[in-house]
């Protein structure tokens, strides 16, 4: 029987670990995949206050090994439910663990394109975030896949730096704001290719091109390009607890800034809560926010 349960051992909730273990808490982090979370896939972080620059595996090293320093246990599972009630029961596909509060910190995921050769270049040449790594393409061409909301912020955060943004659309418009699009079209240095579908990637070492697909002629070519970013949304992993909590109607819990959930006893920290930025500093505030509502709560 545990204190408190965390659900994901990304930045929240190596966060929440850690201000648990500090109240005295019993504290169990359950991960069904890698500790750090999406996190460790980024090759250089350099907006994470203290460290300078550093890797996200570095990073995420640093928040594991603090965890197991202050006494936080681990274990390697697939959470498949919650089922809830004065302690919290915490099913996994070999078995249950107890707990008096539950913190969710499972995250999102960036939707990939599922292209062959995408996995290649994850991290050498494909990136998810602008914000994060952007700076590394500073004169170089880069293309952005997508046409929403989040591909037209990408495109036009990266116009500042870049030579030269490659817009490519799988639809013949693009369904972001209007006055994204407009401010887009203002830029000098970008150019929009709707129509087209990616099939593929090349380069030997790193990304030199992206191979692209008419959807209603069959034409394909290739874009030249240095980097490729990837802006086609965000799947938030809260399949397993759709009949616990609220969920929003893209799959994220719904939950405000102090991270109590609709349920007493389970909280939500990190991307797989309703908000406006996901970032690692984010993250790691929800931690500590979820954290000390449950230190709370179980008294």
């Amino acid at each position: 029987m545990y204190d408190i349960i965390i659900i994901g051992a990304g930045p929240a909730g190596l966060t929440a670990a850690i201000y648990a273990r500090r109240a005295e808490k019993a504290v169990l982090v359950i991960e069904k995949g890698v500790f750090g979370g999406q996190v460790t896939f980024s090759p250089k972080i350099e907006n994470y206050p203290g460290f300078g620059a550093l890797t996200g595996t570095e990073l995420a090293d640093k928040m594991v090994e603090h965890a197991i320093e202050l006494g936080t246990e681990f274990e390697m599972e697939n959470v498949i439910g919650i089922k809830n009630g004065e302690t919290k029961e915490v099913i996994t596909e070999n078995g249950s663990f107890f707990a008096k509060a539950v913190i969710i910190a499972t995250g999102a995921s960036h939707r990939h394109l599922g292209t062959e050769g995408e996995e290649k270049y994850l991290g050498n040449g494909i990136s998810f975030c602008a914000v994060c790594d952007g700076a590394f393409y500073n004169g170089q061409e880069v293309t952005v896949i997508g046409g929403g909301n989040s591909a037209l912020q990408e495109a036009i955060l990266l116009t500042s730096n870049c030579k030269k943004v490659t817009l490519i659309q799988n639809l013949p418009f693009l369904t972001g704001e209007e006055a994204l699009q407009n401010e887009l079209k203002t830029k000098d240095n970008v150019e929009i290719i709707c129509s087209y579908v990616v099939t593929g990637f090349e380069g030997e070492d790193s990304l030199t091109a992206v191979k692209i697909r008419n959807t209603e002629t069959e034409e394909e070519k290739t874009v030249p390009c240095d980097g490729c970013f990837v802006a086609i949304g965000l799947v938030p992993a809260t399949d397993f607890i759709k009949d616990t909590v609220k969920l929003n109607e893209y799959g994220y819990v719904e939950a405000g800034e102090n991270c109590r959930t609709d349920i007493d006893g389970i909280f939500v920290a990190g991307d797989c809560r309703t908000k406006e930025i996901r970032q690692i500093t984010t993250a790691a505030a929800d931690g500590a926010a979820a954290a000390l509502a449950a230190i709370k709560a179980i008294g």
